[in-house]
């Protein structure tokens, strides 16, 4: 690789914050909310800041946990898009009762 792609490349990474979004679903509402993230993670492709998105299911005897790991280019992209419509559009967790608490949020800072 040469050294300016690198630095270009260090220089991105560096600006990036991933978001860790934990949802706690109800038993038996897995397939509905599986298939909401579906819709949420396909509304993010190509919204301005998105980089990736991810989502993964904690295995055990529990009630069903999941979390979703977004990259974003800055905080304020992916504050920007939970408070939009685009995303009031695709997630209807309250209507659908599919969550038994609230999601939380951590953000992560690359350094």
């Amino acid at each position: 690789m040469l050294p300016g792609r690198r630095e270009n490349l260090r220089q991105k990474e560096l600006t990036l914050v991933t978001i860790g979004m934990n949802y706690f679903v109800l038993p038996g509402k897995e397939e509905v909310f599986e298939a909401a993230c579906s819709k949420v993670v396909e509304t993010m492709r190509g919204i301005d800041g998105h980089e990736e998105s991810s989502l993964y299911r904690e295995v055990g005897d529990g009630d069903p946990t999941y979390l979703i790991v977004s990259r974003w280019g800055n905080e304020q992209a992916f504050k920007d898009f939970i408070a939009s419509d685009a995303f009031k559009k695709v997630t209807n967790w309250g209507k659908e009762n599919i969550l038994s608490g609230r999601p939380r949020h951590t953000t992560y800072q690359h350094d």
